[in-house]
């Protein structure tokens, strides 16, 4: 478990993270959402020993990183996937883990098996690798301990959709034997498909948390678009129960859950062609909780490509 506790760092007057609080649980996948220059890999950096926090604390197990011995054997760290000498091989990398850690020297070939690294890719120098190589010989290090704990700083970037797809499956599966997921990304589709709960970040705050529902109920009002073959009839009926009706292209858009309009559309007799919730997705709500964080959209961006125009 890692457990954050009103963590804080500041460079001068700027702050970086602002009074952070969070619980990673054993046996679920924590997303870590927020745009580049959130705090995220701050937040991350402090709580594996590299940066000082100025207050507040996180512990991980119930100790400072510092504090557990052999940390390698029961924290996987993936943070930067090129913070590795550019003139070793990846085997030779994986190795000098596994020699630091005591291991034996087959778990290398394990973990190489694991992330796909093929015995001719482990021998070739890490300035060579593509950055997708770079992020399985990354995970393969953070892995090399089988640590209780995993901290991935955006484990996804320069995979390609076969190598997500890989990964998904990798860090659902460690989840479901127990282990702690910590995963941070600004990819909020790629995190959503397999994150247990997301913890959205902006300007070094938290801006919300939970699960994927509990985001999405959260200050939404009831939203349905729905399509029949008489959108008419079906917004009579929709209005005498009181629920707000508006054309929306070839249907309606009702205030009230699918089920509602559903029973509605069955009890009228009337065929539906298409039905769906209208509520705003969680990127849309990732978006409008971090909008003062987004150089889109924001006036000084549009002035710079005014200017640029």
């Amino acid at each position: 478990m890692i457990s954050v506790e009103g963590l804080t760092k500041r460079y001068g007057a700027f702050t970086a993270v602002d009074d952070v609080s969070f619980v990673a649980q054993p046996g679920r996948v924590t997303g870590f959402l927020g745009p580049n220059g959130a705090g995220k890999t701050t937040t991350m950096r402090i709580m594996v020993g590299l940066t000082p926090e100025t207050q507040g604390r996180v512990t991980i197990g119930g100790h400072l990183y510092r504090d557990i011995p052999n940390p390698g054997l029961h924290v996987g760290v993936l943070l930067d996937a090129s913070a590795q000498h550019a003139g070793r091989t990846g085997r030779e990398i994986l190795t000098l883990g596994a020699t630091t850690m005591g291991l034996p020297s087959s778990r290398v070939d394990e973990m190489l098996e694991l992330v796909s690294l093929s015995p001719a890719e482990s021998r070739r120098r890490l300035r060579n690798y593509s950055l997708g190589m770079r992020q399985r010989l990354g995970i393969a290090h953070a892995l090399l301990g089988d640590p209780s704990v995993l901290i991935l700083d955006e484990p996804a970037n320069g995979l390609d959709p076969a190598g997500i797809r890989w990964m998904r499956g990798l860090l659902r599966g460690y989840a479901e034997r127990g282990g702690t997921v910590l995963l941070s990304s600004h990819l909020l589709h790629e995190v959503e498909q397999i994150a247990d709960e997301m913890i959205l970040i902006g300007r070094g705050k938290i801006v919300a948390q939970g699960d994927k529902k509990s985001l999405l109920d959260h200050g939404q009002a009831a939203s349905s678009l729905v399509t029949s073959l008489d959108n008419q009839k079906l917004a009579a009926a929709l209005s005498a129960k009181q629920y707000s009706v508006a054309v929306a292209g070839d249907g309606l858009r009702v205030g009230a859950e699918p089920v509602e309009v559903g029973r509605t559309a069955l009890e009228q007799g009337i065929v539906l062609s298409d039905l769906r919730s209208g509520a705003a997705g969680l990127e849309d709500l990732f978006l409008e909780l971090t909008s003062d964080t987004q150089r889109e959209g924001h006036p000084a961006a549009a002035t710079q490509q005014g200017a640029i125009a």
